[in-house]
């Protein structure tokens, strides 16, 4: 029986911010809906990210201010289309699993629909990431109902909507002022399992892959939650 959901128009952007993913870039397009368009946003990469990425048919987009949050919202001002997906591009997440979020989203069922991550084996979610996920979406949904569980590194919403909530952060706490921001909106929220898989190998983690990624992410949450 054919899938409802694969027969339905994809009007959606998939964002895919990136510093030296050129190894996990071919993997992650390998399962990118058809009619999706995908602009990566090359943050500084020194491996050829962006040439990667060309081939493989994506809009390529230049950020030279680093950090996450700078990468994601140079991507979404250039998207095209009315909704927006968002993704990391380390290979840890499959883009298959964007059509239910962009459907949610696209129906009006939830103005922003997201993936919560369920990592597949021991060590594919360092402890003190997860851990620290679980504090601030515990607080998230504490402080303002807001049903999240996860900061969302897949989400979905319509670009208009997102761009009103005016996110400033451009560094790692981006995610986390984007979920106290379209809580106090009055967003509602979709959230689906999603797998979560080891990052391609011969890449490695911005956030929890060294000490300083954990660091910089901590004080980038602390500047947000103050």
């Amino acid at each position: 029986m054919d899938d409802p959901l694969a027969r339905e128009p994809l009007a959606c952007t998939v964002v895919i911010p990136c510093r030296d993913e050129a190894l996990a870039l071919p993997g992650v397009f390998r399962t990118i809906p058809d009619g999706m368009d995908v602009i990566v946003v090359d943050n500084g990469s020194a491996d050829g990210t962006a040439d990667v990425a060309r081939d493989l048919g994506a809009e390529v987009v230049y950020e030279d201010v680093a950090g996450y949050g700078a990468a994601v919202h140079a991507g979404i001002v250039a998207a095209t289309a009315p909704l927006v997906a968002v993704l990391d591009g380390d290979g840890s997440m499959d883009p298959a699993d964007l059509p239910e979020l962009v459907s949610v989203v696209s129906r009006g069922t939830a103005t922003m629909a997201i993936g919560r991550r369920r990592p597949e084996g021991n060590g594919v979610w360092p402890w003190h990431a997860r851990a620290g996920t679980a504090v601030l979406a515990w607080w998230i949904r504490r402080s303002s109902g807001f049903g999240v569980h996860d900061l969302a590194p897949m989400r979905v919403c319509r670009k208009d909507d997102l761009l009103a909530l005016d996110v400033t952060d451009r560094r790692f706490g981006y995610p986390l002022e984007l979920m106290i921001k379209a809580s106090q909106a009055g967003w509602t929220v979709h959230e689906k399992d999603i797998v979560y898989r080891r990052r391609t190998r011969g890449t490695k983690s911005k956030v929890s892959g060294t000490l300083l990624g954990t660091w910089r992410t901590i004080t980038d949450f602390a500047r947000v939650l103050t």
